[in-house]
């Protein structure tokens, strides 16, 4: 089949079978999109991590560090968004004179929580867009294929004699609807069990800093707590 019979054949379908291909259509170039912007995003999410992991440890001071991150103009994310959260409350907990390194920890944990949470919300925005495109879309197409063969059954009712050659063109035109329909969910499943695999290894990296920032803060609370007593 050229491109030529294809096109003839999906402007010759009905009504309905075209609204099906124009939806599928959408849902594929909408999964292309989503899947380059999200590989791009956690890639350079990674790299982000990795970047302020050392930093983080080559750094001998906190305080220097959380000045380095306060005095940066750019967005900052990841790792830098949970140490910049964790340490300040830890710092104005200090200020309103906790002590105690039960509370100073608890603190400072919450406050690592709610922003390690934002960070992961952020990473997963619209990966399950790909889910839900591999999901529906052979179903949808599935849908277009039989209604287009009951299109061209229906039409063979105005013939007397009834042939191969009459009832082909429209059960291709609606079979097209099905491969569509796989031809935007394959590509949405693959990226999207990829794309799953890449932000659990993001997650992993921010979770083993976060357990890093956390045993620093632990040890400072328990040195200030024992020289108040």
């Amino acid at each position: 089949m050229n491109e030529d019979s294809l096109l003839e054949l999906v402007l010759n379908a009905s009504h309905v079978v075209q609204g099906v291909m124009l939806i599928l259509l959408l849902m594929s170039i909408f999964a292309w999109a989503v899947i380059f912007a999200k590989a791009y995003q956690l890639r350079k999410a990674r790299l982000e991590a990795q970047e302020f992991d050392d930093l983080f440890w080559g750094t001998p001071e906190l305080t220097q560090l959380f000045h380095i991150v306060e005095g940066e103009t750019k967005q900052q994310y990841g790792n830098a968004v949970i140490f910049e959260a964790g340490f300040k409350e830890f710092v104005r907990l200090k200020q309103q004179g906790v002590t105690h390194s039960n509370d100073l920890i608890n603190g400072t944990e919450r406050a690592m929580k709610v922003a390690f949470s934002k960070q992961i919300e952020r990473l997963e925005n619209r990966t399950p867009f790909l889910a839900t495109v591999g999901s529906s879309a052979p179903y949808i197409g599935l849908f277009g294929t039989v209604w287009g063969v009951m299109h061209a059954f229906s039409s063979l009712g105005d013939i007397q004699n009834a042939t191969l050659a009459a009832v082909a063109p429209g059960i291709s035109e609606a079979l097209i609807a099905t491969a569509m329909g796989l031809f935007a969910a394959i590509p949405a499943v693959i990226a999207y069990n990829r794309l799953t695999v890449k932000a659990d290894k993001v997650i992993t990296q921010y979770e083993n800093f976060a357990e890093g920032l956390l045993t620093i803060i632990q040890r400072q609370a328990h040195t200030q707590e024992s020289r108040q007593d």
